[in-house]
C-alpha cells in the first residue's frame, strides 16, 4: 500500500456511457452500458483500477445517493498492493493478503467462472475439474476483513458460506 498517508475515506460517483480518457481521483466512473467501474486507486498512487460488472466478476448496488462494489478491491498487480472495499461512497481499508492467498483466491475466481459458464457450453464439451478447496483457500475464508464481513446478511455472506462448504474445517 501507498505508504503516503494518502489514503481515499470515501468516493463520489458518476454514470456515463463512456469512461473519460482523464480520471480525476476520488471519483468512481460507472458505464452501465459497458458493465465497467473505473477508479483511481484510492490508496493515492494514482493507478487506474477497472472492476468488470458481471454475474461473476464485480456487482455494483446503487440506492439513488451511493454505489457500493462487492466483492474487495484487491489491487495485487498494482505496486501499492491495496485492498480495500466501497461500501455507500465510503472507502473500507482491508489488511494485507499473503500471496499464498492471494494465488488461492485468483485459482477460487477462475473455477467459479467456469463453473458459471458451464451452463452455457455445448453438449459434449469437456468439464472444468471440481473446485477443490486447499490451506490456501481457508486463509480467505479466516482473514479479518473477511470474518468482519460475514456479520452482515446479503450476497456476501451467501457466497461466503458457500465456499466454507467446500473446506474441510468449514466454519458457517
Amino acid at each position: 500500500m501507498n505508504r503516503k498517508g494518502r489514503f481515499r475515506r470515501t468516493l463520489s460517483h458518476e454514470f456515463a456511457e463512456f469512461i473519460p480518457e482523464q480520471l480525476r481521483e476520488g471519483v468512481l466512473y460507472v458505464s452501465t452500458t459497458y458493465a465497467t467501474a473505473v477508479h483511481l486507486c484510492c490508496c493515492g498512487c494514482g493507478q487506474e483500477v477497472v472492476t468488470p460488472l458481471s454475474p461473476t466478476d464485480w456487482t455494483l448496488s446503487f440506492n439513488g445517493e451511493t454505489v457500493s462494489l462487492s466483492p474487495s478491491i484487491g489491487n495485487w498487480s498494482l505496486p501499492c498492493r491495496s485492498h480495500y472495499w466501497i461500501e455507500d461512497n465510503r472507502i473500507e481499508w482491508s489488511g494485507e493478503m499473503t500471496q499464498k492467498a492471494i494465488d488461492a483466491g485468483r485459482s477460487k475466481d477462475r473455477q467459479l467462472k467456469a463453473a458459471y459458464f458451464d451452463v452455457r457450453r455445448a453438449p459434449g464439451e469437456e468439464q472444468p475439474p471440481p473446485v477443490n478447496a486447499t490451506a490456501a483457500s481457508s486463509e480467505i475464508l479466516d482473514a479479518p476483513d473477511v470474518v468482519t464481513k460475514v456479520g452482515h446478511d446479503g450476497p456476501f455472506a451467501k457466497l461466503l458460506s458457500w465456499l466454507r462448504s467446500f473446506t474441510s474445517n468449514g466454519r458457517g
